[in-house]
């Protein structure tokens, strides 16, 4: 699993103009089980992503089909996360260590 963690290297009035395109991104990446929760920072300095995914080649792939990326609008960290305790609601988390 990874939380992909996004910073914006530009004015808000600029994000805001690639915003339905990155949601659409967004859309399609939850429908192909790539993506299962996102939403913005607070403060608005960017967002974050959980995937489930375990391959990083495969999703720097796939951020590079961001609008954001391709528009250079934001940088992408990675957090490769394991989770190894859960709520009850949430144990299809769960990885074995």
């Amino acid at each position: 699993m990874f939380i992909i963690n996004i910073t914006y290297k530009t004015e808000l009035t600029v994000i805001d103009q690639f915003i339905d395109a990155h949601i659409k991104f967004l859309n399609k990446h939850y429908e192909l089980g790539h993506f299962i929760a996102s939403g913005r920072k607070e403060p608005r300095t960017g967002g974050v992503i959980l995937s489930p995914m375990t391959s990083t080649s495969k999703l720097e792939n796939i951020i590079l089909e961001d609008p954001f990326k391709i528009n250079e609008l934001a940088d992408y960290e990675l957090i490769e996360f394991i989770p190894s305790k859960t709520s009850e609601a949430l144990n299809f988390l769960k990885q074995d260590c």
